[in-house]
Order: structure tokens, then C-alpha cells, then sequence
């Protein structure tokens, strides 16, 4: 079993839905890689993709509307996780269990109470402040270093703790991470980033960031992107994927370590090209999409992981934080 903390599946439904009219998607084109990569289980966020960022609130209704449709579509193979209950039930069905996420809050504005909709009407159990832009609530790297959260980005903070969400710090700069362990309430996770030690990429974590979300009893998802495993191009693949969590366990501990792959192998262009350099193939060589997500667990074995430290990576960790956030 495999949990992946971060999936812009979502993303790619509401894009055949909306630009070619399709339907049943997930089983279309990611089922058989989900099953191909024992993957079980993912956070499909809801994420305002460029070019379709220049009027947030329309593309979020468009995303949510897509979703309603496609849980219809996929009821047979993909169970909707809103209590930790759930999972046990999709696993015993042999479904893929799918946490509703967002990645950033650009769409609500100042109106915070939006997220109170986005919990209780579209079954949202996780949240970002913002992907790589500045809104209302906080900056996302890299677009102003100084700008930490607003007023309403701290409200924001805690509603989505006081509603039971996960609150996620991947993308933001690091004064509005700052801002946010200033305010946790709990475990706080950063999805899909991995160490700046490892690899000088600004979305990565300091060695101070790592130790603060531990401090929450939160985690860190393994991100595949090429740009945060390695400067060289030559190192951009799965086994220096693993040297990430190799150092982020001797600093934290395993248990504080999770995978959130970020694949976008099914991105178009111009979304793909508005945060990745490498349009034809964006995630690590070995590690590139859903089908080879296994190949990390391999890696650590090979290594000398023992089967509990791998299924804690896998997924019992991601699955302790939402067992202790949820409400």
C-alpha cells in the first residue's frame, strides 16, 4: 500500500471535462498506474491551474463541479475519504481512497467562510494557503521573500484547524511557513517539498523547518519534481530521491516522513511549463509517475528499511496525522 500525499488528478478530470467533454476519467487514463504502482490512496487537490488562474473562483467551481460528476462516474473504484473511518472501508473494497485537498485558497478572496463550504459541501479534509502566487492570505515562493501572512491569512489558518483540515505548508516562503508553525494547533504537514540541505531549492525545507513540523507530530511528503532532488540533471532520478529521506530521518526521525509525489506526467504544456523546466519529463528518472511509485520503497530496502519503517513512509504516517487532525 501506498499513500501519495499530493495528486493534481483533479486538475486532469475538470481538463478532459471541461475542454473535450469527457467522462469517467480517473478510470480512463490513472487507474491502471495507480495499480501498476501499489498505490492505494492519495490527497487529490483542488488547484486553480494556470492559464486558468486569471479568474480563480470560476475555475474552482468548474473543478468542484467536475468532482461531483466524477464521483458518480468512479463510485465502483474510488472511495471519498472524509473521516479516517473511510479508509478501512476502501481498502476492504478494493478501491482507491481519495482525500480532497486544496492547494492554495486564491479562489475564496477575504471571504474565509468559503472554506466552511469547501469542508462541508465538497468534502475537503486538507488545505494550502496558496500554490506559487500571492492572494489574500499569504505568499507562495518564490514571489516576494518579505510578505508574510495577513490578517485574514492567520484567520484562515485557523478555521481550517478548528474545522479538522490538515493544514499543509507546501509553497509558501518561508516567513509564511514561519507563520503558520507560529499557529499550529496541531500536526502540520508540507506535502510535497523535500530537504534544502540535500538540494539548494527554495520550495525544499531548511534543517530548522524539518525540526519545527516534527515538533507538531506533522510530516514531510517526498516530492518527485526533478528541480527539488537534485541541482544536476544526471542526479534527478529515485535513488537520490532516497538520499532525501535518508537525511531527513537521521534529523527528524522516520516517522515524520511521508511521499508526495507530485506527478504531472499528464499535464498539458502551458500549465506544465508555468513551474517546470522539463515538459517531457518532469519527475526523477525511476520515480516519474504513478506506475513506478513503488521503486522508492525497493530503494529503501535495498538500503536496509526494515518492512515497518517502509510501511510507516508508505503510508501509516500520513495516516496517524489525519487520525489525529480529523474530527
Amino acid at each position: 500500500m501506498i499513500f501519495d500525499g499530493h495528486g493534481d488528478i483533479w486538475t486532469d478530470v475538470t481538463c478532459h471535462v471541461m475542454d473535450h467533454g469527457e467522462r469517467d476519467i480517473f478510470r480512463k487514463y490513472h487507474l491502471n498506474k495507480f495499480r501498476e504502482g501499489h498505490v492505494t490512496g492519495g490527497i487529490f487537490v483542488i488547484w486553480i491551474d494556470p492559464p486558468n488562474d486569471k479568474d480563480p473562483a470560476a475555475r474552482s467551481k468548474q473543478i468542484v463541479t467536475s468532482i461531483k460528476q466524477e464521483m458518480v462516474d468512479a463510485a465502483d473504484i474510488l472511495n471519498f475519504v472524509t473521516k479516517f473511518e473511510d479508509f478501512e472501508k476502501g481498502t476492504k473494497a478494493g478501491k482507491i481512497n481519495v482525500v480532497t485537498g486544496m492547494e492554495g485558497l486564491s479562489q475564496i478572496g477575504e471571504d474565509i467562510d468559503q472554506i466552511d463550504y469547501f469542508y462541508h459541501e465538497v468534502g475537503v479534509r486538507h488545505a494550502m494557503l496558496t500554490w506559487n502566487e500571492a492572494n489574500a492570505l499569504a505568499t507562495g515562493w518564490p514571489v516576494d521573500v518579505n510578505r508574510g501572512l495577513t490578517d485574514v491569512g492567520k484567520k484562515a489558518v485557523k478555521r481550517i484547524q478548528d474545522l479538522g483540515m490538515v493544514m499543509d505548508v507546501s509553497h509558501l516562503n518561508d516567513k509564511c511557513f514561519w507563520g503558520v508553525i507560529d499557529l499550529a494547533q496541531g500536526p502540520i504537514i508540507a506535502s510535497h517539498s523535500n530537504a534544502r540541505a540535500v538540494c539548494p531549492a527554495m520550495r525544499n525545507l531548511t534543517d530548522d523547518m524539518l525540526k519545527a513540523i516534527a515538533g507538531t507530530n506533522g510530516l514531510v511528503g517526498m516530492n518527485s519534481m526533478r528541480e527539488f532532488i537534485a541541482e544536476e540533471y544526471e542526479k534527478q532520478d529515485v535513488e537520490h530521491l532516497a538520499d532525501h529521506i535518508e537525511y531527513i530521518a537521521d534529523l527528524i526521525g522516520i516517522e515524520h516522513i511521508g511521499l508526495g509525489f507530485d506527478f504531472d506526467d499528464y499535464l498539458g504544456g502551458e500549465t506544465l511549463s508555468s513551474f517546470s523546466g522539463h515538459l517531457d519529463s518532469p519527475s526523477g528518472k525511476g520515480i516519474s509517475n504513478e506506475a513506478e511509485a513503488k521503486n522508492i520503497l525497493e530503494v529503501l530496502r535495498k538500503r536496509g528499511y526494515s518492512q515497518e519503517q517502509l510501511e510507516a513512509v508508505a503510508y501509516k504516517n500520513f495516516y496517524r496525522v489525519f487520525k489525529e487532525v480529523w474530527k
